[in-house]
């Protein structure tokens, strides 16, 4: 059996080349993922009246399938982990062109929930997870500015889809236009088989080395016991189990949770997915509410996807800039406060010309949310641990994304007017924009503070460490996150191995 050594390591991400074939595929993954879900509601009118149904049984078709997209997020994860990105983006196209041209045959509300919201939103959640979790693979340097112009298919694909689905829905009607759909959504599959893959170590050669570990420490722990006489205690019980959660912790980390900046992320998040839908959904009825026309109403989504298009690119690479990197987490709290802060402000807009505005700043606020969406959990867990937190991430994500609309509906009707949905989307993102603030300041002072005592406990071991993650930084990008975990092992047990030596 191969030593840990003699793995092979894998080469380095490129920051260029092949990845910005990579960044294109993801490009348009990325942007069928965020961008269909909102792009089929034109549909929903001639639907309800064939159907008979409600506005509220037809929306949900959006919902179930914005809330599948994200909640199979851990689903994702594990198959990438498995069988890599392309494979599985690949595979998530068929189901969505499955599910397209099987709700051209549907014929009853209940069907649609099925063929478009469950199918058609797990293969949108086989694209968007795979195609960010690629870019770290091929990007390290200019990772910030890869991310923004990936997530920059979102308003691209909207601007696109939306004209599109009104020149089908002219033309072929409803059922038409679902099997023309269902034939565009291949072309996810275009974009997988771009999604190269870059030094993935054999899942085999894993287990080796992970054999390999366990006869070291079986030989040395017999050795010890026999010079010391100390019987060996069996408890096969115990073992059983640390086996089955080092299964689970394969594909999904659970320790995640233990991680003080993980956690700090995913509150904030989950509090600001109440806001962040909702002031999109509502934005032309509410201009129609006051009066204006439903054509100019439909063009403040397009000024707000224009700008959007423009901004998640420019955060990029402000994102990326030497000034911004080392503190990021602060650049993505005021984006979230500051998008929170255009919803605040939303009810003075009497007129058209206040909303146009109110457009422009909220797509800038918006794209900036969103190019630092995915950026800011990396930097946070690191590129080894990102395929696990993103599944987990996004699971949690699900549950206030599918209520923060029907919220926002309810104050509408409760009220009669539209000021309460943004007042209430404006609160909880300043409210999620100023926890982030907070925690992440808190976080970075403890972990200073965790550095400073480790190296007045143990400087030599603080300078060792230093110099060692220093030599190992190019070693751990090239090495790939399989085989990271044993890397660790080893070392921990070779230390056990030398402190029993040295007693």
């Amino acid at each position: 059996m191969p030593s840990p050594a003699n793995a092979g390591p894998a080469p380095s991400p490129p920051d260029g080349g092949w990845g910005w074939v990579v960044v294109f595929g993801a490009f348009i993954s990325i942007g069928f993922a965020y961008a269909f879900p909102k792009g089929i509601a034109i549909f929903f009118k001639e639907i309800q009246g064939f159907f008979d149904t409600s506005y509220s049984e037809i929306a949900w078709v959006s919902s179930i399938m914005l809330a599948t997209t994200y909640g199979a997020g851990p689903i994702s994860s594990i198959l990438v982990n498995r069988y890599g990105s392309r494979p599985v983006v690949i595979f998530g196209g068929l189901l969505c062109g499955i599910g397209m041209v099987s709700a051209a045959f549907c014929t009853s509300i209940l069907q649609l929930y099925i063929c478009v919201g469950f199918i058609t939103g797990f293969g949108l959640a086989l694209n968007l997870q795979p195609s960010v979790i690629i870019i770290g693979k091929y990007f390290l340097k200019r990772r910030p500015i890869a991310n923004g112009l990936a997530m920059a298919g979102s308003p691209v694909m909207l601007c696109t889809l939306a004209p599109l689905n009104q020149f089908l829905f002219d033309n072929f009607g409803w059922r038409g236009s679902f099997l023309i759909l269902g034939a565009i959504l291949l072309n996810c599959c275009v974009a997988g088989a771009l999604f190269r893959p870059i030094g993935a170590p054999k899942i085999q050669s894993n287990e080796e080395v992970k054999e390999v570990l366990k006869e070291e420490v079986t030989k040395d722990a017999m050795e010890m016991n026999s010079s010391t006489n100390i019987p060996v205690e069996t408890k096969p019980e115990e073992e059983e189990a640390k086996d089955c959660c080092e299964k689970i912790n394969k594909y999904l980390d659970f320790s995640l949770f233990k991680h003080r900046g993980f956690l700090i992320y995913l509150i904030g998040n989950v509090l600001m997915f109440l806001g962040f839908f909702a002031p999109i959904v509502f934005l032309a009825p509410y201009a129609k509410h006051i009066g204006i026309d439903e054509y100019s109403a439909a063009f403040l989504l397009s000024i707000l996807a224009i700008v959007d298009m423009i901004a998640r690119p420019a955060t990029g690479i402000i994102a990326n800039s030497k000034w911004v990197r080392p503190r990021i987490q602060y650049f993505f709290s005021f984006s979230i406060a500051f998008n929170g802060a255009c919803h605040l402000l939303c009810p003075l807009a009497s007129g058209y010309k206040g909303l146009v505005i109110y457009s422009v700043f909220f797509g800038l606020a918006f794209g900036m949310v969103c190019a630092m969406l995915f950026e800011t959990l990396m930097d946070l867990v690191g590129a080894t641990r990102f395929t696990s937190a993103v599944g987990l991430v996004t699971i949690a994500e699900c549950c206030t994304i599918l209520l923060g609309p029907p919220i926002g509906g309810t104050l509408i009707d409760t009220f009669g007017d539209y000021k309460y949905m943004f007042i209430k989307c404006g609160a909880v993102m300043v409210l999620a924009g100023t926890f982030l603030f907070i925690m992440n300041y808190y976080n970075y002072r403890m972990l200073a503070k965790e550095k400073r005592k480790a190296k007045e406990e143990d400087p030599k071991s603080v300078r060792t460490e230093s110099e060692g993650r220093n030599n190992l930084n190019k070693d751990t990008v090239q090495d790939g996150p399989e085989l990271e975990p044993l890397r660790e092992e080893q070392e921990r047990l070779k230390k056990e191995v030398n402190g029993t030596n040295e007693v």
